[in-house]
């Protein structure tokens, strides 16, 4: 793809999708701080972004099946009635080879309580052929109201995996699936998927979830990021700003740039520590615990992201 071809692609004062992947924060004895977790969701909502939990922002791979549910349930009093949330369908922790049963089961909690299920890939379906891994998801979406997919690189978990484009061209014919979450921190990669979709199937969404690389939003990408719960209304106005031309947008966006390359250096899952430690920082969670599983960033952490925070505002 040529420089022009990807000045081109810039999609000025468009209205953008924002999602936030929600963080799960902790007490200082290890239980959930689910007030905190309560009050970002409604503060994510208040900002004008939709809120995405049970992701890999929210642990979901060490989460139980009553753990997710615990969720879900906190989610939907959190937010109330009628607000829509997306919640990942993580299938890996589940016993059983039946891939589609498992799915729909994860699914039909989510639904049930008032969500939108975004998939998680699986390594069940690794080495299938495009044909085969379309022909499950279809079997998986079929029914369901609305349903997003998920490509996740492998450098945040060992189930992802960046589909082919024959795999993406199936997956965008399935009526249910709406839209696609895109990790692969590539541009490259993300700028195909977004051609694909324009000549494909426009109205399809492409949610970035490039936390290095958040200005893909400038070139028709909508966003699910998990950069995004560290500062919502700080995204949520890029937003506007974006969408009003304001030239304010670049320095908001270099700020919030900072923050990403920061928080999501190698090791790349050691993002979530930084995220507790951000919040904690501004006060937005008790404590800059993260569940004892995930990989910790270094003693000195807070000090690199309050430098962050001051160039946010915060």
């Amino acid at each position: 793809m040529s420089l022009q071809s990807l000045l081109d692609r810039k999609k000025p004062r468009r209205k953008i999708q924002g999602m936030a992947a929600a963080l799960l924060p902790y007490e200082t004895d290890g239980r959930v701080a689910v007030d905190a977790f309560s009050e970002h969701l409604q503060l994510t909502h208040r900002s004008g972004l939709m809120s995405a939990v049970n992701m890999d922002t929210g642990y979901v791979n060490y989460l139980s099946a009553a753990e997710k549910k615990e969720v879900l349930r906190w989610t939907r009093e959190a937010l109330g009635n009628d607000v829509p949330f997306v919640a990942g369908a993580y299938i890996e922790n589940e016993s059983g080879d039946d891939v589609v049963a498992l799915y729909r089961r994860e699914m039909d909690a989510i639904v049930g309580a008032g969500g939108i299920p975004i998939l998680f890939q699986t390594a069940r379906l690794h080495g299938k052929s495009a044909k085969e891994k379309a022909a499950v998801y279809r079997a998986v979406c079929a029914g369901y109201s609305r349903v997003l997919a998920f490509e996740l690189g492998r450098m945040f978990a060992p189930n992802g995996e960046i589909f082919n484009e024959e795999t993406v061209r199936l997956l965008m014919d399935i009526p249910e699936i709406t839209g696609m979450k895109h990790s692969s921190l590539d541009r490259m990669v993300e700028l195909q998927r977004l051609a694909l979709r324009d000549k494909q199937r426009p109205e399809f969404i492409i949610y970035t979830g490039n936390d290095l690389g958040i200005d893909m939003i400038e070139y028709g990408s909508d966003y699910l990021l998990g950069l995004a719960a560290f500062a919502p209304e700080k995204f949520a106005e890029r937003d506007r700003l974006w969408q009003v031309g304001d030239p304010r947008y670049y320095a908001c966006s270099d700020a919030l740039q900072y923050l990403g390359n920061v928080a999501f250096r190698d090791p790349v899952p050691a993002y979530k520590h930084s995220a507790a430690t951000f919040l904690h920082l501004i006060g937005r969670a008790p404590t800059a615990d993260t569940h004892p599983r995930n990989v910790q960033r270094p003693a000195w952490e807070a000090e690199i992201l309050r430098d962050c925070a001051r160039r946010l505002g915060y």
